[in-house]
């Protein structure tokens, strides 16, 4: 059995450093370990890319890198593959299906499918197998891509800023399987939301997706569902929602009902028929850009901060605190990815920064090794504040019920009040008019006997 916190304070060393080849210091925006882990020595793919708008290095193309690697951990002096897409890869994705094949999303919007038994350039170089068309592709970045359950393993799907997220088969990138529009209202309207990652877990659901988007608002996608917005359910866009993009966006890998956003200074966990955060971290001294779950351990997620620091909360042990911090340099760190084999123990840590440095870390066995009875502990706080959250939640809908229902009481007494007022009124007027008319009469009465007195005085002369 695993040491415990008690017994083995939190730590973490460097193994390794991988540094971008080329001259041009670029971003590490994504890190994807081979799916097999140790059993090929390690290997990890990583995307490279200049992603500031307008950059001054984009106006001399000639000397602008695209180029990403596969890096083998114990050799980090040279990459293994060098990868040539068309336009610098923003993602990358292993096939987990089929281990030789790669999906990466372009910054020009393209997607590229790479197979690396198909060599089609000098030794240790791969161009794209299959390339997307530029018309029938994103028009931002694509931010995020994931292979899907299919039949055949080659289809996968896409998110970008541009508001839309796609379907592929990597066989015939000619155009998309299909598209959807990524937007707050049902009927396709409203507010087009820019996806800026994306989740996708056969274990919760194989029509299901999760993305997070640059307006900090949670998008569930379930194909199968097309009942409410195309089966779009949008999370809290109130005060539940992130104040700036969500960088990461992923399921707890043991219990997947729940789910981790990282974005602005925070990170909060979520429960998917849940609308509002069930748990949010304290705010961070520094702006956070990434962020992912221990694949072994239930209740332990990493985040990365722009002072270059990775934060470790470990919620088995406590939830008002970092369990452990560790600086990885003074560059702000971009992208962070944990090895999610058994064999590793989910001690590899891989930490990209917007250098194009990616620092192979180990942390200690007590952050790694899954402790006695998290699983189900970790399970059980989860579901209370779930339920918690959904009392609150219960509880302000009966207080806008009784609210609205005192409004409408309020509004039905004043109308009521008006209408025996206007009675009084009216009743007022008719007296009035009564009393007028009734003054009238007497006048003309009185004038008439007037009249009459006078006739009769003169007949008497």
């Amino acid at each position: 059995m695993s040491a415990d916190h008690s017994s083995e304070p939190p730590s973490a060393k460097g193994l390794a450093v991988f540094r971008d080849p080329n001259n041009v210091k670029r971003t590490a925006t994504s890190i994807n370990w081979h799916p097999e882990g140790p059993a090929t020595n390690g290997k990890i793919a990583v995307s490279y890319s200049i992603l500031n708008f307008q950059d001054q290095r984009f106006m001399n193309d000639s000397q602008m890198p695209a180029s990403s690697y596969i890096w083998d951990i114990m050799n980090p002096n040279t990459p293994d593959v060098e990868l040539i897409p068309p336009s610098p890869l923003c993602c990358l994705r292993y096939n987990p299906k089929s281990t030789d094949s790669l999906v990466g999303g372009s910054y020009n919007g393209l997607i590229s499918y790479y197979d690396l038994r198909k060599p089609n350039a000098p030794e240790k170089q791969c161009m794209p197998y299959e390339c997307s068309v530029i018309e029938k592709s994103h028009h931002d970045p694509v931010y995020d891509v994931f292979w899907i359950s299919s039949k055949t393993g080659y289809q996968c799907a896409s998110v970008s800023t541009d508001g839309q997220m796609m379907w592929w088969d990597t066989r015939r990138l000619g155009e998309p399987m299909n598209t959807l529009q990524l937007c707050t209202d049902s009927k396709g309207g409203g507010m087009t939301l820019g996806g800026s990652s994306m989740e996708y877990n056969t274990e919760a659901g194989p029509t299901k997706y999760l993305v997070g988007t640059e307006q900090g608002i949670v998008l569930s996608i379930n194909l199968r569902s097309t009942k409410q917005n195309n089966g779009v359910q949008v999370y809290d866009n109130g005060p539940g929602k992130h104040h700036g993009p969500i960088y990461s966006i992923q399921r707890n890998p043991t219990h997947n009902k729940f789910f981790l956003t990282v974005g602005d200074w925070t990170a909060r966990i979520w429960m998917e028929d849940l609308k509002t955060p069930i748990m949010t971290t304290k705010y961070h001294s520094s702006y956070l850009t990434s962020g992912c779950w221990s694949p072994t351990r239930a209740g332990v997620f990493y985040v990365t901060r722009m002072d270059g620091v990775v934060d470790i909360w470990d919620y088995f042990y406590r939830q008002n605190e970092v369990a452990y911090s560790h600086k990885v340099g003074d560059a702000a760190l971009s992208t962070i990815s944990v090895q999610g084999t058994i064999q590793s123990g989910g001690r590899l840590v891989a930490v990209g920064d917007v250098n194009g440095t990616v620092s192979l870390l180990e942390v200690c066995d007590s952050l790694g090794s899954q402790q006695p009875n998290e699983k189900m502990q970790i399970n059980n706080m989860f579901d209370r504040e779930w339920k918690q959250e959904k009392n609150l939640e219960a509880r302000e809908k009966d207080l806008r019920r009784a609210k609205a229902l005192e409004e409408e009481e309020a509004k039905k007494e004043a109308a009521d009040k008006k209408d025996g007022k206007d009675e009084k009124m009216e009743e007022l007027l008719r007296k009035v008019d009564a009393d007028f008319l009734a003054m009238i009469k007497e006048a003309e009465d009185d004038e008439s006997k007037a009249s009459e007195g006078a006739d009769l005085g003169g007949d008497e002369k």
